[in-house]
């Protein structure tokens, strides 16, 4: 599984002109470049605002694993879990259907989740 998630934007035609203008110009090495670099920007910028909601909202920011000892040993206790992270959730492949709902009572992702098909088709009433 990839780290990245691709992502489909719409611009107008002036502003891809002057994105186009800038790779030609050595500025990027193509529009991707510049898209990424702009939004690295923003978030920067934007970084103290996602400080504050991530300790608000009590979520993980960055990569959280999920496998299958670690729920077995959530089941074990009797407890379940409320995922909750920016960033992205990997649930391994080793863990099946039955024992992420046994272990797993929501999930908030903002990024991404990777898992199994079938572990998602189970949890999608609990992922939010």
């Amino acid at each position: 599984m990839s780290d990245t998630e691709k992502l489909t934007i719409n611009l107008g035609y002036v502003d891809l002109g002057r994105i186009d203008l800038l790779v030609q110009e050595g500025f990027y090495s193509n529009r991707s470049d510049f898209i990424r670099t702009a939004i690295r920007n923003q978030l920067s910028t934007e970084g103290e605002a996602v400080r504050q909601s991530v300790v608000r909202q009590t979520l993980e920011l960055g990569l959280r694993d999920y496998d299958r000892a670690e729920l077995e040993a959530v089941k074990a206790a009797g407890e379940k879990l409320q995922i909750k992270v920016v960033g992205l959730v990997r649930i391994a492949s080793d863990v099946t259907p039955e024992l992420a709902l046994a272990t797993i009572a929501s999930i908030t992702v903002l990024g991404a989740l990777q898992a199994g098909r079938d572990v998602k088709s189970a949890l999608a009433d609990r992922i939010l």
